[in-house]
């Protein structure tokens, strides 16, 4: 544990080490399960969890109770609930409660059904994992289970092609040296091969199932964690402890390759594993209109009860008046004062005034939400017909929110690319090569060739000039160019059949080998010291002398190979910066070269630099000497043998150049400049290397030439001076309130401010800023040491300084990739961005290690991809490509946010229009709770007066087609500055509403006190009807000329409102229907008779115009101010997406764009033998690794199903 100072109480600057209490025996079921742990106040669960996982938040007996309490955190349900119980009360009561119970109960019941759809898709998904069969040893032999069966300690065996279903200690493999290959995509998105081994010790004595039944080792090792890249334990068996690292270890959701069969014991098992440990719990997401509404719900509410109470107020003193006034009516007044009558009154206008928050435009807005969601599951332009995929929307209530993204955060491997390597150009002795040299030939490559019928794997380079040079076999340079890639590498070769299959540490080893096999150099076999190629048809076999092996210091891998005339050559392929620098010469070759790697990187291509050079005998003998020395070093081993490697690899000739193409998803540069050109940065955070990151971030253009990359030590300075800045003032955090970073800035990069900036950090770097603030190097230690007191101390003000900064400084860059980041860590970087900016986020990804981002971001997207459909089952929205990301945010996206603020605008404003009419009457009625309209209407006129207008823009309006929305991107920034509904549009919407109201009824109540018309209308049924008429046209008037963009339907919306009102008004007010039931229709004829009157149709008509006029005006006034600025944010311009970064040659700088993404520790492996079979041994040696298929076992499914 980490020293702790007894007079300051805080933690020192050194790291806290991890428990190893961790406990695993093997074939010991029963030591296991007595161990418990307390979970909450004091109930216990097991210690070592099943491999059983329930990803589900419902279960049959949680869903009505946790699903009730989600709903209820919306603040309109618990204000309907409240309005529902004032109904109850008959004193009070206005309508019948079960009205309004019922329309809550149809409004809760498809939320809660749309939630348990969701949940049942993560049940089965829970279901299908925890079935997956796998061998578990029980007793002496092994049966074939469920992995929900696993327990901590069991011992299973995995075949070829399975996943692994736990984190376990591999013992043993049918490979040589017990190896294992495993694919981690689902972990770190690499999809090139990992190995792990096993300890010596189990590997010589486990060799039969009896053996694995009799082990009884036990590991002690730190406690769950989820820590994907490390690991740290001990195996204990008879009397002897053995060291374990990760390299032992199998991380659940691998997937075993090239093995075809491996024993485990299982450490970690379930929600204990490493992967799971990574994965975020669901949570609820609401969107920014959401939380904007529950706010406005308790305002509205709060002016509801205010304005209650003020009347109530006003009918108490009113009373008391009157009474004075009035006195021979006491007798009225006998059983009750002033103040209780202005008590039942405030309850009354509490209820009459209710409907200002309408449960109708809940309802409304969940199947605006659900159309909107339909809309993008059926747009043809987001279908992928090669692989038969639409676009889905799995959310149905956040559409509005894809109009308000800031920030996306994107996965690399299956994401952005394709994962294919495809060799596309070189440069060979001062001539290119490749597709766009005009050479390419148009029939397939290899086609016509003897030497190719090895394999079928063709290669989309092709060139008819370079296959006749090599067939010629006339230019030294050119053979030992082929020859380079056909020897240096670490690729595996196996036979099936007459097919050669080559197994690649890395997808670009094998697009090398593989070119070099399509142009006749074929790599057909290697043992410990071999390696044999046939050349040009001719066999010929190479003793390897030492295999110089690659690391991410030297970025470059050498063999030193004789061939069968005995000479001696090195072979050396690695990075441009470190080959040019290690040249014998610089010729006209080698310049032309230079400028072809220029070339290459510009088009983003992956570059290698090749070279090679004879060694004498005499050289290589004293060389060989002194390595042999090196490498049984105890200390300094690494150092000793990179000296000798640099020693070696000096003077060499170039040969040439490569260039390799990491095949991006189709339209992913296009996209991206999109997204930007609409304001939204994206941040790509990958597992894979920095690298191969980086050449990403060039090719989709995420990174452009012009920008300065800011690497960890430049951050490290940066975040130094920010620190060291605000620690010298109060402690107030003053500088985070008032000072923005670029303010902290040393003076060394000031001046570069207005330069492109991007920011490229790795994990372990990360690591320090999210959890300890460690970034800076020991010698800066104080600084960090100071940081973990502050936290410790709890000064979360302090602590959360660097963090800031750092996001500070990221936001403002252009572009952001972290690599090797643990799915975890993506979370964290997704949750430090909302937190310190307040923004949008969404996250989009393919595979299992992007679910804990997706669940975090507020908009998930989830690719469905090669990865399998982990990422797509917890995602909001499911894509086929990222390319259709454009149309899902810039033009659903938008459209959806105006709709539903145009929505919310005009539900908001007919609603204030129509029913704050109830208050101004209320000044002429005494201030009773008597209400102006008659029932019926307060009753329909939100369900069919009004609702259909609204709905048809709700669904329907576009204020640009989707392709001016794809031209003119700068347009989705109105939805990033929340400026179509905001408190702001909200205070004009409700002054908006309240003037309607008041014109509408002060117009006719100065008509009706004037004057009665030509017939006998002046009563009180036909004043409510003439201010109800001219409130509805009014509302109806402004959405005609709100609407934008016109259809049949929007039309037929309109009229029906209409004829609905004219219908309605007749069957409640008929005389039948009064003499059926005079206590609920109670306006008898009153629209005939008030709207048949000349007179009234005037004060009508006058009504709408003085409500329209205002209206018009300010339209007129906007489109004549703004015309200009909209001309200048969409000015008509050239195509607006830009793919090349137009910079002058003399100012390009070459990047080393680096094509070698494979780890370390392939070359010892070979060069051991560990990784090599000897023919015919393979399944003959040892008959546990290769055990015969049982007859039980072909009823069953494969371990992969």
């Amino acid at each position: 544990m980490a020293a702790q100072d007894p007079t300051s109480g805080c933690l020192h600057g050194k790291k806290q080490l991890p428990a190893f209490t961790w406990e695993v025996r093997a074939n010991d079921r029963n030591y296991h399960m007595q161990f418990k742990k307390k979970f909450a106040f004091c109930l216990t669960k097991k210690k070592y969890a099943g491999n059983a996982i329930k990803t589900a938040k419902y279960n049959i007996f949680t869903f009505l109770p946790l699903n009730l309490y989600e709903q209820f955190h919306r603040m309109a349900n618990v204000y309907f609930v409240f309005v529902i119980l004032l109904q109850t009360f008959p004193e009070i009561s206005t309508l019948p409660w079960y009205t309004l119970l019922f329309p809550l109960s149809c409004l809760l019941t498809i939320r809660g059904l749309r939630d348990l759809i969701d949940d049942i898709g993560r049940h089965q998904s829970d279901r299908n994992i925890n079935s997956r069969p796998c061998e578990i040893l029980s007793g002496k032999s092994f049966r074939w289970q469920k992995w929900s069966d696993i327990c901590v300690g069991d011992i299973v065996r995995l075949r070829k092609e399975s996943f692994v279903p736990a984190d376990m200690l591999l013992l043993c493999s049918s490979e040589p040296s017990s190896l294992c290959y495993v694919e981690t995509a689902d972990i770190d998105g690499e999809t090139n091969l990992k190995f792990r081994q096993a300890l010596l010790v189990t590997h010589q004595e486990l060799v039969s199932e009896e053996s694995m039944a009799t082990f009884d080792g036990k590991v002690t090792c730190e406690e769950p964690n989820s820590r994907m890249h490390s690991f740290t334990g001990t195996l204990e068996w008879r009397g002897e402890t053995y060291s374990l690292d990760s390299e032992r270890i199998l991380l659940r959701g691998c997937k075993l390759r090239n093995t075809d069969v491996c024993y485990g014991l299982v450490i970690y098992a379930g929600f204990d594993s490493k992967i799971m440990r990574n994965c975020g719990k669901i949570k609820r997401k609401k969107t920014k209109l959401d939380r904007m509404m529950d706010r406005l719900v308790i305002i509205i509410f709060l002016v509801l009860l205010v304005t209650s109470l003020c009347l109530a107020v006003a009918s108490g003193f009113w009373a008391r008046m009157f009474q004075e006034k009035h006195s021979y009516l006491s007798a009225l007044y006998k059983h009750t004062t002033p103040a209780q009558q202005a008590f039942f009154n405030f309850w009354g206008f509490t209820i009459l005034l209710s409907i200002i928050i309408p449960m109708s435009m809940y309802i409304t807005f969940e199947f605006i939400y659900l159309v909107n969601s339909f809309f993008i599951n059926w747009d043809l332009e987001m279908y992928y017909p090669v692989k038969d995929i639409p676009a889905k929307a799995r959310s149905t209530s956040l559409n509005d929110q894809l109009g308000q993204i800031e920030y996306i955060f994107s996965d690399k491997t299956g994401t952005l690319t394709q994962n294919i390597m495809s060799f596309k150009k070189c440069c060979i002795n001062g001539t290119i090569y490749g597709t766009g040299t005009g050479r390419e030939n148009k029939q397939p490559s290899g086609s016509g060739l003897t030497w190719n019928h090895h394999g079928e794997k063709l290669l989309d380079f092709c060139d008819a000039t370079l296959l006749e040079a090599a067939q010629r076999d006339s230019d030294p340079v050119l053979r030992e160019f082929l020859r380079l890639l056909a020897l240096c590498h670490t690729v595996m070769v196996e036979e099936k059949g007459d097919q050669l299959v080559y197994q690649a540490a890395s997808p670009d080893e094998e697009a090398l080998v593989l070119a070099a096999r399509n142009l006749g150099y074929v790599f057909l076999a290697r043992t410990q010291d071999t390696i044999t190629i046939s050349e040009l048809g001719k066999k010929r076999t190479y003793k390897v002398l030492a295999m110089l092996d690659f690391n991410s210091d030297r970025k470059r891998m050498s063999v030193l190979v004789q061939d069968p005339q005995g000479t001696i050559r090195l072979y050396t392929k690695g990075a441009d910066t470190v080959i040019l620098e290690r040249l014998q010469r610089r010729g006209p070759n080698e310049t032309f070269t230079e400028m072809a790697l220029d070339r290459f990187a510009e088009e983003t291509l992956r570059t290698l630099c090749l070279a090679s050079k004879e060694v004498s005998e005499v050289e290589y003998s004293e060389w060989s000497k002194r390595h042999r020395e090196a490498s049984i070093l105890l200390q300094d081993r690494t150092r000793e043998l990179d000296k000798l490697y640099e020693e070696m690899e000096q003077n060499l000739q170039l040969l040439g150049a490569t260039a390799i193409e990491d095949k991006l998803q189709d339209g992913v540069p296009e996209t991206i400049q999109l997204l930007k050109l609409g304001n939204i940065k994206v941040w790509v955070l990958t597992g894979d290397k920095q690298e191969t990151a980086m050449n990403i971030g060039y090719a989709c253009k995420l990174l452009t030439d012009d920008m300065e990359i800011l690497e960890e030590k430049e951050i490290s300075e940066i975040l130094e001076a920010y620190w060291v800045s605000n620690n010298n003032l109060s402690g107030s955090g003053e500088a985070l309130r008032s000072g923005r970073l670029s303010q902290q800035l040393p003076e060394a990069s000031r001046h570069s401010r207005h330069k492109k900036r991007a920011i490229i950090v790795s994990g372990d770097f990360l690591d320090k800023i999210l959890h300890t603030g460690e970034v800076l190097k020991e010698k800066k230690g104080w600084l960090w040491q100071r940081l973990a007191c502050c936290r410790a101390t709890g000064s979360q003000e302090q602590g959360s300084l660097v963090e800031k900064a750092f996001v500070d400084l990221a936001t403002s860059c252009q572009a952001v990739i972290c690599c090797r980041v643990t799915p975890k860590q993506k979370a964290l970087i997704v949750q430090l961005v909302k937190k310190h900016k307040k923004v949008i986020t969404l996250a989009i990804g393919d595979g299992a290690n992007d679910v804990n981002m997706i669940k975090t971001a507020d908009i998930g997207v989830g690719i469905s991809g090669l990865e399998g459909m982990q990422a797509v089952q917890c995602s909001d929205y499911a894509l086929a490509q990222f390319s259709y990301l454009q149309r899902l945010l810039l033009v659903h996206g938008r459209w959806a946010y105006l709709r539903i603020c145009k929505f919310l605008r005009y539900f908001f404003y007919k609603t204030f229009a129509g029913l704050m009419a109830q208050v101004w009457f209320a000044f002429h009625s005494g201030f009773t709770a008597q209400p102006l309209y008659e029932g019926w209407f307060l009753a329909l006129y939100n369900i069919f007066y009004t609702a259909y207008p609204v709905l048809s823009v709700g669904l329907l309006e576009q204020d640009v087609s989707a392709k001016k929305s794809l031209e003119f991107p700068e347009l989705y920034v109105i939805g990033q500055q929340d400026e179509l509904f905001n408190y702001r549009v909200f205070g004009i919407t409700l002054l908006h509403g309240v003037s309607t109201s008041l014109a509408s009824f002060y117009i006719a109540l100065w008509a009706f006190e004037d004057r009665v018309g030509s017939k006998a209308v002046g009563d009180y049924e036909s004043f409510a009807v003439t201010v109800a008429t001219s409130a509805l046209l009014s509302v109806l008037m402004e959405i005609i000329l709100d609407t934008k963009f016109w259809t049949v339907l929007s039309f037929l919306m309109v009229t029906a409102s209409l004829l609905l009102f004219c219908l309605f008004s007749f069957l409640t007010q008929s005389i039948d229907a009064f003499r059926i039931a005079p206590a609920i229709f109670c306006f008898p004829d009153a629209s005939r008779n008030a709207l048949t009157d000349p007179y009234i149709l005037l004060v009508v008509l006058l009504s709408l115009v003085v409500n329209t006029i205002p209206s018009l005006t300010v339209r007129l006034y906007c489109t004549i101010t703004r015309k200009t600025t909209i001309l200048q944010k969409i000015r008509l311009k050239e195509p607006s997406v830009e793919l090349r970064a137009h910079v002058p040659r003399s100012s390009f700088h070459r990047r080393s764009s680096y094509a070698f993404s494979h780890q370390e520790g392939y070359a010892g492996l070979i060069t051991r033998g560990d990784s090599l079979r000897t023919g015919g041994t393979r399944r003959a040696t040892r008959g546990l690794l290769c055990p015969e298929t049982t007859p039980a076992l072909s009823s069953l499914p494969s371990p992969s199903a």
